[in-house]
């Protein structure tokens, strides 16, 4: 292993604006996926504290001026981002650590990308936000009245993290949640707890943000998260994370009516046509090895025309077998280990379920030798799939590649749409109007062109089908955490 620097971890919640250990004083570890090692606890909570974070959300949200003083709202967002900028490097190495990605990737989606725009966009929305709207006088029943639209905050929202990539999409929730006046509970995933409880610092330690505005619970157990789905003191849930769990949320929420948002996972398909450059578009291949394949819009099936396949399937072996993957700190890779010995098995059984199924194993498929310790999987390729396998079906969250025939256009339209998922996906094409054309029939939420990248706290992220429910970033995300009320009264 590459050496590591030091780190300061934070091992308490942050709970009613007090940084504080378990009721109970339980923690539980938080382990590093590419050592196996225990790096440290953190403050495991029960039920207790889950339920005094969400009064004190409650309280916040009821009986101070956060949801109406924009000024105050816009200065202690600065206040957060200032923090956080000056504890880059503390996070990156705790991210590195905790969740096992790539040193290459924090340069991007995992840390600086997110650093750099996800309060940013937000505060820039607060000044051009219509938060009022006048519309024309209306004559109703004899009576002509103004009319106006006032946009408000939803309230208290539960916002529940995953461990793929844990600060980028908590700072993303954080930033729309906070500055569209809502206060909000975080639950982060128990694999990767470290960069939300650093948080929880920054916050209580240089910050204004009054008590409760911001609450951050950890916790080993997943049924204390659930509490957010269940209380009816929650007014809304914003949740990344697998559709099993997704659909468990909207059938818990459905007893509270509550406003729910899910970012759920995705089989996305890469569709390469028949005049697209090869070279170039097989390199997209490679992205399900990125941060071992844990991501819910990495394109894991890849679609090549009949007429091309076999010389595209023998491109992808070579490529997936150049994968530089082991240890993250190293700078040249670009995939490390899987989260856990659970998601580590996870992944295998689809292999050999794969195999059992009658696809052939191009590349990889196994525990590396050269990596005795730490959970990895080799980069791996299946040829020779049907798209109606368990591979090509569901979502396996590792760096597991298939690659699927097509016979034109349609067809490849087709089985990119056969999937109860709706993600991303991707087309590579010599032509962009071809490119668009095929595009506008995918029935997903994202689709990258000739390796374009849908990215930014600008664009509106989320899927179609069981990949969700609304969008995360944009002025669409940043609405959804809004009320509309409507008013008129008479004209004089």
């Amino acid at each position: 292993m590459a050496e590591t620097r030091a780190i300061n971890p934070e091992r308490r919640m942050l709970v009613d604006g007090r940084l504080c250990d378990a009721d109970s004083g339980r923690t539980f570890d938080n382990i590093n996926p590419a050592t196996e090692e225990v790096l440290g606890q953190v403050a495991d909570a029960s039920g207790t504290e889950m339920d005094r974070a969400i009064a004190a959300a409650r309280r916040a949200f009821d009986e101070t001026d956060w949801s109406t003083n924009r000024s105050f709202r816009r200065h202690c967002i600065e206040q957060l981002q200032e923090a956080l900028e000056a504890a880059r490097e503390e996070l990156r190495e705790q991210l590195i650590l905790e969740t096992g990605c790539p040193r290459m990737l924090t340069n991007g989606p995992q840390l600086d990308d997110p650093l750099s725009e996800a309060l940013r966009y937000p505060l820039k929305l607060m000044d051009e936000f219509p938060w009022e709207v006048d519309l024309p006088d209306a004559l109703t029943r004899g009576t002509v009245n103004h009319r106006r639209i006032w946009k408000e905050p939803v309230g208290v929202v539960g916002a529940i993290a995953p461990w793929n990539f844990p600060f980028e999409i908590a700072l993303h929730k954080l930033g729309q949640i906070l500055a569209t006046g809502n206060t909000v509970v975080l639950k982060p995933a128990p694999d990767t707890p470290w960069n939300s409880t650093l948080i929880s610092r920054l916050v209580a330690e240089q910050t204004d943000f009054p008590a409760g505005v911001i609450n951050v619970v950890t916790s080993s157990d997943h049924l204390v998260g659930e509490r957010l789905t269940l209380s009816p003191l929650v007014d809304a849930i914003s949740f990344t994370g697998s559709t099993p769990v997704g659909k468990r949320i909207l059938e818990k929420g459905a007893a509270t009516v509550k406003r729910v948002f899910l970012e759920l996972g995705g089989k996305s398909a890469t569709i390469v046509l028949d005049d697209a450059d090869f070279p170039k578009a097989l390199m997209a291949g490679l992205g399900v090895c990125v941060h071992a394949g844990q991501g819910c819009a990495i394109q894991s099936r890849m679609l090549l025309p009949r007429s091309r396949y076999a010389e595209g399937v023998a491109m992808l072996k070579a490529a997936m077998a150049a994968v530089p993957y082991g240890d993250p700190q190293r700078p040249d890779v670009i995939m490390g280990p899987v989260v856990s010995s659970k998601q580590r098995d996870r992944v295998l059984g689809y292999i050999e379920k794969g195999v059992q199924e009658g696809a052939t194993l191009a590349v990889g498929g196994g525990r590396p030798d050269h990596l005795p310790k730490g959970w990895y999987v080799e980069p791996t390729l299946f040829a020779d799939v049907d798209n109606s396998m368990t591979i090509a079906r569901e979502e396996i969250f590792g760096p597991v590649l298939v690659a699927i025939p097509f016979d034109d256009d349609d067809d490849a339209v087709r089985i990119a749409n056969d999937s109860s998922y709706g993600l991303g996906g991707g087309v590579f094409s010599g032509s962009l109007e071809r490119s668009f054309a095929v595009a506008r029939r995918i029935r997903a939420g994202s689709v990258g062109l000739n390796g374009g990248i849908c990215y930014g706290a600008d664009l509106p992220f989320g899927g179609y089908k069981h990949s969700g429910v609304g969008r995360q970033n944009g002025s669409v995300g940043f609405e959804q955490y809004l009320e509309t009320k409507s008013l008129a009264w008479p004209a004089a």
